[in-house]
């Protein structure tokens, strides 16, 4: 059976979010990361699309209830961290039906094991009445992004890194995807963000935001630490034959002197509004209406996300999209 997993864009039936729970994941930006995961939900819920808040206990429950808007439903799951973008069921179609993929995972190469994370998404795919298949290749939902037509960006840094599928070869992995998820094209970019702690996930560097249209970042200052990286990102894509369109980059954001993987690109798209992630910096008005700009048929809203960004993601890497069939 061919399968072909639909592009963030296409219409949702509902959206996935997690709710963050752990102190000792977010140390001192625990509540201010609820908050603004909190207003991501009631933003997307407000717009007219259901959204699902997977809550770990009653207590978060409660907290939940006491910031997010009345349209938010809130479902108690175990999970561990929030990035249901890579725990979460990956959708693909087939004709009419839909089915979910659950491929092997290892805590983001074995640096963040935590209980519920290799279950959550069977779980949901499940409830959701999906078929459901497995594949043995350890994959992140955040190291993928397609256009739709089966074409697929991803790194080298995170995709051949050793610690993710050392058995396997760049071309088995090319093959897994095509059966997998129906990406019969790959676009290999190089390393992602400094400091990711993803090793590099593609979905905050470049993503498609339309058939073979692909934003990446350009540096907004001599300082900006990811120049030389979102230059070899636009090279090779150009050299691919992918259009690529430039954003502006958020320029250099430190946390306690250590630079932060802060980007534009980890915005979530849904059926009626695009979410960017904001962070205090002069660049943020620019960045999100270089984004707004690419989806006319939709409004798009910067949020802060700073404390969400503590926490090692943003808001595309913690949720995930339930496509129509």
């Amino acid at each position: 059976m061919a399968y072909l997993m639909p592009p963030e864009w296409a219409a949702q039936d509902w959206l996935w979010i997690g709710f963050p729970h752990l102190a000792d994941e977010w140390p001192g930006w625990l509540e201010p990361a609820q908050v603004q995961i909190a207003a991501f939900a009631s933003a997307v819920a407000e717009s007219g699309q259901e959204v699902r808040l997977l809550v770990r206990d009653e207590a978060n429950a409660t907290r939940a209830r006491q910031l997010v808007s009345g349209k938010v439903r809130l479902e108690q799951r175990v999970y561990g961290d929030v990035w249901l973008r890579d725990t979460g069921p990956l959708i693909v179609s087939a004709g009419e039906a839909r089915s979910a993929w659950r491929f092997g995972f290892n805590g983001w190469g074995g640096k963040y094991l935590m209980p519920g994370d290799q279950t959550i998404g069977a779980e949901l795919a499940q409830d959701a009445d999906l078929p459901l298949q497995t594949s043995a290749m350890v994959l992140e939902g955040g190291a993928l992004d397609g256009d739709g037509t089966g074409l697929v960006a991803t790194t080298e840094q995170c995709l051949l890194n050793p610690n993710r599928n050392p058995g396997m070869s760049r071309t088995e992995i090319e093959a897994e995807l095509s059966r997998t998820l129906g990406f019969d094209r790959v676009l290999w970019l190089g390393d992602g963000l400094i400091n990711d702690h993803t090793d590099g996930h593609v979905d905050n560097l470049a993503r498609f935001v339309g058939p073979n249209r692909l934003i990446v970042p350009e540096a907004t200052g001599k300082d900006d630490p990811n120049a030389a990286i979102y230059a070899e990102a636009t090279a090779r894509a150009e050299a691919f034959g992918v259009e690529v369109v430039r954003i502006p980059s958020p320029g250099l954001i430190t946390r306690e002197g250590v630079i932060e993987p802060a980007s534009y690109v980890n915005f979530a798209i849904t059926t009626h509004l695009v979410v960017v992630p904001v962070f205090g910096s002069p660049h943020d008005e620019a960045g999100v209406a270089a984004i707004a700009a690419l989806f006319p048929d939709r409004e798009t809203v910067g949020l802060r996300a700073e404390a969400v960004l503590a926490g090692g993601g943003g808001f595309h890497c913690a949720s995930q999209q339930m496509p129509k069939a």
